[in-house]
This record gives structure tokens, sequence and C-alpha cells, in this order.
């Protein structure tokens, strides 16, 4: 329902799902599917309700005062609704969107050609604002604040800038590294907001609206089961639905129950808290092969045939999220949590194990 990210994440920044079904990323068939079932409004999009309420805020008084909404800031993981809501940010003010970003504005001409070419009153989407070029992003500075730029014309001592007034517009920036923003560009949004994991209640009535629009007929317990394994990510949560609804059509009735949607998310390799097969091959080489660690990043890549940026960018962060690796000076180290998700008795020299000393030594 609420997703995100309308154009894929570049390999060197979040990277895709590469085919994994847990995957927050968005390929193709993720951006067919969610143009038809992304809320259109406020009222509509499930979760992020601090955001939700702050937005309305910020969206009514601008109305009110027949003015432009002030810039705003969208940052979070992949698939949590950064690109929805700039979508309903336009919509809520009755307003044309356009849609670019960061990595596409390499150059300063690049962005001038988009801002002049504006309508009053429009929203401009950068997603992933951070990733754009250094001249473009100063080029921003001026019109987000004074709402002109300076086209430079012609090159050397020859070279003439040429001030150009543009109309008052909304610029709606989303960022999965709000870190990487540089002070002067942050402090000139007037609404900043970082979108937060989705808790399992909030899913299931994801998954239950999703399951709606695809007509598809889903019970409590099958939502709540899919829910629970789609990582507190919408976007993981309407693809599992999918899967799970292929599966209900083809091996019963097409109802999706507890029963039914856990045979299916088998068939697939998503376990009871949304591993799949690349989180389980690394918890299982950590404690199977190293005893918990602490084993080097190197040493855990080769151990399951991974290279180093796969494992680290795309199995570590839930894994640690969900407090099944911690990352310390002396390598990964498995959590108690680890052992008994996998179903294994941690020796007595474990990190955390039988009174010994814990992940930090304490």
């Amino acid at each position: 329902m609420n997703w995100d990210d309308s154009t894929p994440a570049p390999a060197d920044d979040a990277p895709d799902h590469d085919g994994r079904l847990v995957g927050a990323s968005a390929d193709g068939e993720d951006q067919a599917v969610e143009a038809a079932l992304r809320p259109k409004s406020l009222a509509e999009f499930v979760g992020q309700e601090r955001v939700r309420e702050q937005l309305d805020l910020v969206l009514k008084a601008a109305l009110a005062r027949g003015a432009t909404a002030d810039h705003v800031l969208l940052s979070g993981a992949p698939g949590l609704g950064k690109t929805t809501l700039s979508m309903i940010i336009a919509a809520e003010m009755q307003a044309p969107i356009r849609i670019t970003s960061g990595p596409a504005i390499q150059h300063a001409g690049d962005l001038a050609a988009i801002l002049s070419s504006l309508q009053e009153g429009e929203v401009l989407f950068l997603d992933e604002i951070h990733r754009m070029s250094r001249p473009a992003e100063e080029m921003l500075y001026m019109a987000m604040e004074d709402f002109r730029v300076d086209v430079i014309v012609g090159k050397g001592p020859g070279a003439t800038a040429i001030p150009l007034e543009l109309p008052p517009f909304t610029l709606v920036g989303a960022t999965t590294r709000a870190g990487l923003l540089p002070p002067p560009l942050r402090d000139r949004f007037g609404f900043t907001a970082h979108m937060e994991f989705y808790d399992p209640a909030e899913l299931e009535r994801v998954v239950h609206r999703s399951a709606q629009l695809l007509d598809v007929e889903i019970d409590t317990d099958g939502a709540a089961e899919i829910a629970g394994r789609s990582r507190g990510t919408p976007r993981i949560a309407n693809r599992l639905l999918r899967r799970v609804r292929d599966y209900a059509q083809v091996k019963v009735d097409g109802v999706i129950t507890q029963e039914v949607a856990a045979a299916a998310l088998a068939v697939y390799e998503v376990d009871t808290r949304g591993l799949d097969r690349l989180d389980r091959a690394v918890l299982q080489a950590l404690l199977k092969l190293f005893g918990g660690g602490p084993v080097g990043l190197s040493t855990l890549a080769v151990a399951v045939g991974e290279e180093r940026e796969t494992v680290e960018e795309v199995a570590e962060p839930f894994l640690v999220r969900e407090g099944l690796l911690a990352r310390t000076p002396r390598g990964r180290i498995a959590t108690p949590a680890a052992w008994a998700h996998l179903g294994l008795v941690p020796p007595q020299h474990a990190p955390g194990a039988g009174g010994q000393p814990g992940l930090f030594g304490a």
C-alpha cells in the first residue's frame, strides 16, 4: 500500500533485491503494481502517524494562506512510503508533480532546465537527493530560498550570469541516507520527516487494503502471517501478498488463511521472522562454522559464497536490526537470539552464553 521509490535505487547506494522476495528496493513489477495500489490521500495512508499528522498541518496551513507549501525532506529506508507521500502532497495541494532523481542531475544545467519549466505551485519530487552533483546542489540552494537561479552563459572571462526568476514551487526531497546531505541543503527544508519501519498491526492493515484492491480473499490470520514476515516494510508485505496469492490460486481455493500463507512462504524460503535463504546462510555460517564469532566480514562472505558487499549491504542491516547479529571491532558476532531462532544450543564460549563475556566484553 505505502511504498516508495518509483525509480530503483542505484547499486552503490541501496542494492536492488536481485530477485530476493524480501528485498526492499523496487523492480519493474513492483513499480507497476505500486502505481495501482498507492493511496491517494493522507487519510488513506496507513502508518507513520506522527509524520501524517505533522504533514497534514503543514499542507492545510499552506492552503489556508493560499501559499505554496514549505519544502519537505523525507528520509528513511526504501519501501516505507517516501514516493507515495510526495504524490499525496501534490494531490492535497491540488498541484501537478514532476518526478526526477539525484543521479539523473549531474550538471547544473540539468537542474536549471527542470526548474525553469516548473509551473507555479508545482511539486518537484527529487528522489535520492543526496546523490545530486555538487554544482547542481549549489544551484538548488538559491532556487529553494529565493526562487531564482543564475544561468551562466559563455565561458572564461566573458561568461555572464543571467538571473532567472522561478515561480514558487515545493521541493520534496527523498533520501535513504540523510547523513550524506550537507547541512546547508538540510537547513533549507521547512519540514523534515523520518519514516520509521512499520509494526505488524500496521502491516496487517496494509495487507488487507492491498488484498481488497487486488480482489484477493484473505482472513485476519492470513494477513497477520504475511505481515509478520514483511520486515516492517509495506513494499515487502505487498510482494509477499502477491506470491501467496499465486500459491493460493494454484494449490487451494484461492482463499488466504494462516496455513496457506505459511505454506506458501515456506516454498519461497521466507521464515517466520522474514529471513530468507541469504540471511539464514549468513547466520548458519556464523554459528556452525565460527561458533558464533567474532569473525571478519570477508571471511564470513567467503563462507557463504557471496561478495563482501552483498553480505554487508544486503543481509546484515536486517539481521542487526532484528538483534540476531552484532558488528563489533573484533568482527561479526551472533547474539543469543540467533542461536534460538535457528534452534541451536550455543556453546559455553559463545558471546553472551553461560555467563561468558557479552558482545562487548561486559
